[in-house]
């Protein structure tokens, strides 16, 4: 199933927000993937908004940044 022209450009808001989230903690891209424990490569997937995270890693990824959930999304 392909995704949208929107959901692409939202993936890639989220993941733009996650980076900027990241890099205002502090914190490099390799130290937060080893804190997920998921391969970095996934994380650059993510940050970049080539793909859709579950639920779960959005919620350990909120964790390890030491926000809410919501915050994510707050773009």
């Amino acid at each position: 199933m392909s995704i949208t022209k929107e959901e692409r450009n939202y993936l890639k808001l989220l993941g733009e927000n996650i980076v900027k989230i990241r890099k205002e903690r502090g914190i490099k891209q390799k130290e937060l993937s080893d804190i997920l424990d998921i391969d970095d490569g996934s994380l650059r997937r993510i940050e970049s908004g080539r793909t859709n995270p579950t639920t779960l890693t959005l919620y350990n990824i909120a964790s390890a940044l030491e926000i809410e959930l919501k915050d994510l999304f707050d773009f």
